[in-house]
């Protein structure tokens, strides 16, 4: 391959050695946390670590990000779980039937990256409005501070027989409402062939009433609010070696650091406490089994798709994918700043959606850019996507020869390390400005703060955006009346080449200054023009070179002013329409049908010219 062709691939083999360093640093930093991502998702830590060797390495090969590390991050496993844990739900609690529908909505959600990317939309990702980014932020430290408690004290709903015993009646309802279901399915006739539906609710073990129970024990603890619901029940009944194992891993992450930062303290945490544990034999509880071997490709994604089971979670897709992108972006801006480079944004998107369905397909969680790595990687020498490679390869390795050892880790480690992560991902800039910042955008921010920590964050995500664009459309509208006020030449102050106008006219022609944008937002304020035009007023000029946008809305109020105008017989003059409001009124033929061409000006002194000769 030629030096040209590989520098279109935005690597070459002249950094090789900081990239090298920075893709193991990168890899380093990132096992912990993907092992962590993965329990924490409900898929295991086998999918948080398949999840960040596939996206790591694919993301880098074909994004847009030279030095971007990427892999599953705590925004992105926050709504993750959201997925899984209602389509294991919708599957009785059975992960491995629910796998195939759990991995076609992350497939979708790269497809949609790619998408993205392909349409161009990359640069529009900036227009999402800080308060709703600042709130969701906030609630993903929440989330992930409070649903690692119970795990960093050693209790687990699941396993706790008198809170699951609770569940039984509603289990039993549940078990026998899906033996009609079945029936009714087959078109059995429950009434008239009841000895069938007795028949097999003798089958009925004791077995599945317990799984059953499980399943719903576990839903209802499920979340913030569940964790907190069942948290003085759990404080009964702590497991103090895990609660140990917990707080000695988040004192090393934070004491670490005040030593060195060459070494991440998140992995000497690991290391340390997961050797204390195993080292002294403790009685501890130790992470899902990773499996050994090369990762393999679920295909019953394609095999057993099926429409309907995820019909529900496309808009949660969608979501991943946009909170994919912003992630993403976001750490390419920090790598420009760092490395005073330019990413390419739509290429970007374009990779990360090839990490996350690739991913997907090997049973991975999705993932996006993650900052810290990324800045690990670019200060360890990073220069090129071949780091980002190297840290997936590192991880592939980490797997294929340490997987058995990795399965040794305590669950309580990493709840540690995911509780520093919570405490880390909150943003507590937005949350110092709250005092002086400005009250909408304040609200905005704690509505999406609450309703993502105690409701569902895809919809806090959506409400927030409505919310934000409502209020701005409403303060634009505002602005666009204030400087848009309907008012008589006599009344309005005039623009500099209005000075020298004929008094003698002033009664006769009315002059309609448009300030800004016509957009639904200040058609009222617009329609009001109508009220406030003199009786004695025979030509209505409208100046518009002021006026750059007008939407459908403003178009029609215009076109409705317009002809009310001319039924009275009035004469309208358009002066300086600009390019956009120009097309659309020719295209509902406002011009000419309502005003002629020969009434359209330039400027101001051209129009003058005609009425003085008219």
């Amino acid at each position: 391959m030629s030096e040209t062709k590989i520098n279109k691939l935005g690597f070459d083999f002249k950094h090789f050695k900081g990239d090298l360093f920075g893709g193991i640093t990168a890899g380093i930093v990132a096992l912990p946390l993907a092992l962590a991502f993965g329990v924490s998702s409900g898929l295991g830590p086998s999918a948080g670590l398949y999840g960040a060797i596939f996206v790591s390495f694919f993301a880098a090969l074909f994004g847009g990000t030279n030095t971007q590390i990427s892999g599953p991050t705590a925004p992105m496993t926050a709504v993750s779980m959201v997925v899984i844990a209602g389509i294991v739900a919708a599957f009785d609690g059975d992960v491995s039937k629910a796998m195939p529908s759990i991995l076609t909505v992350f497939l979708l959600a790269g497809f949609m990256q790619i998408g993205l990317g392909f349409l161009g939309l990359g640069k529009y990702i900036k227009y999402i409005p800080y308060p709703v980014v600042s709130g969701f932020m906030t609630a993903i430290g929440v989330i992930i501070l409070v649903t690692q408690i119970l795990p960093s004290i050693g209790y687990y709903p699941k396993e706790d027989r008198t809170f699951v015993e609770q569940f039984k009646p509603q289990a039993e309802e549940i078990i026998l409402d899906n033996i009609l279901k079945d029936e009714a399915g087959e078109g059995i006739l429950v009434l008239e062939d009841f000895k069938e539906t007795v028949k097999r609710a003798e089958d009925i073990t004791q077995e599945q009433i317990l799984k059953e129970s499980q399943t719903l024990a576990g839903k209802e603890t499920s979340g913030v609010l569940g964790s907190i619901k069942v948290l003085p029940r759990a404080l009964k009944s702590i497991n103090w070696l895990e609660l140990l194992l917990a707080l000695g891993t988040i004192i090393i992450i934070y004491g670490f650091k005040r030593i060195t930062k060459s070494v991440p303290s998140t992995l000497v945490a690991l290391l340390v406490m997961s050797g204390i544990a195993i080292g002294f034999k403790l009685n501890y509880r130790p992470i899902e089994e990773i499996p050994s071997g090369l990762p393999i490709p679920n295909l019953e994604i394609f095999t057993s798709f099926n429409l309907g089971s995820i019909t529900p979670y496309i808009f949660t897709a969608l979501t991943l994918a946009l909170l994919g992108a912003i992630d993403s972006l976001l750490t390419s801006v920090v790598a420009d700043n760092m490395t005073k480079t330019k990413h390419k944004p739509n290429k970007e998107l374009i990779g990360q959606g090839i990490g996350n369905s690739i991913g997907a397909i090997f049973g991975g969680i999705p993932g996006a850019g993650a900052t810290i790595r990324t800045v690990v990687n670019i200060n360890a020498g990073g220069k090129t996507k071949l780091s980002g490679m190297l840290a997936g390869v590192l991880l592939l390795i980490v797997l294929l020869a340490l997987g058995p050892i990795a399965s040794l880790i305590p669950a309580a480690v990493l709840a540690g390390i995911l509780i520093t992560v919570g405490i880390g991902v909150m943003d507590y800039k937005g949350l110092k400005a709250i005092p002086y910042m400005p009250r909408p955008e304040v609200i905005i921010m704690i509505v999406v703060l609450i309703l993502s920590s105690v409701w569902n964050l895809v919809y806090a995500v959506g409400i927030g955006l409505v919310i934000a664009s409502l209020m701005f459309m409403k303060k634009i509208g505002d602005l666009t009346a204030e400087r848009s006020d309907v008012k008589s030449l006599l009344k309005e102050k005039a623009w500099s080449d209005e000075a020298d106008f004929p008094q003698n006219l002033k009664e006769k022609i009315f002059i309609k200054h448009i300030k800004g944008p016509l957009f639904f937002g200040s058609t009222s304020d617009f329609q009001q023009l109508m009220n406030q035009i003199p009786e004695t007023a025979t030509t209505i000029i409208i100046r518009m070179g002021r006026m750059q946008y007008i939407d459908q809305s403003g178009l029609y109020a215009l076109e409705d002013a317009l002809v009310e105008l001319v039924s009275q017989n009035k004469k309208v003059l358009l002066v300086n329409v600009l390019k956009q409001p120009k097309y659309l009124l020719e295209r509902i033929d406002i011009i000419p049908d309502l005003v002629p061409k020969e009434q359209i000006f330039d400027n101001f002194e051209d129009s003058l010219v005609w009425i003085k000769e008219m």
